[in-house]
């Protein structure tokens, strides 16, 4: 497999949440379904394009069938991006966005005005930027869906 292709595979967000589902080991469609609460056709066909990825395996018992996440391709990506000698990070926890080196110093000024160089009070600058990191945070969420009753 072409890292390009797993690439396309994992593009797709329901894929990436039943990889996601497969971390803590097998499960079964029906699991899989309640879990993300799509439909079981929907499930399948994103099931099949993680299977022909060889992102996942397939066993059949009984009239059930187990998936597993098979992490071999996500390895060949692991190695492609250890290959760029990227800078290493702490990990964040879940929700917590990076500042980048430039908005450091406004973040400063944002918290203590005595830092902001101008003088300026800090409260109209901090609240529309407290606004835009709020809905940076919401576009990190993910989708959440209608329940089918």
């Amino acid at each position: 497999m072409v890292i390009e292709d797993v690439f396309a595979v994992v593009a797709e967000g329901t894929r990436r949440e039943i990889l996601g589902s497969l971390r803590s080991g097998d499960k079964a469609v029906g699991e899989l379904v309640g879990e993300l609460e799509v439909s079981q056709p929907t499930v399948s066909k994103h099931l099949k394009v993680l299977r022909e990825a060889g992102l996942v395996s397939m066993r059949a018992q009984g009239q059930r069938r187990f998936y597993s996440l098979t992490p071999a391709p996500l390895h060949e990506i692991e190695l492609w991006l250890g290959s760029f000698d990227l800078p290493a990070q702490a990990p964040l926890a879940p929700g917590l966005a990076v500042v980048a080196p430039h908005e450091e110093s406004s973040l400063a000024a944002a918290v203590d005005p005595a830092a902001d160089p101008a003088g300026q009070p800090a409260f109209g600058r901090t609240v529309g930027r407290a606004g835009q990191r709020a809905a940076d945070l919401f576009a990190q969420l993910p989708k959440l869906r209608r329940r089918r009753d």
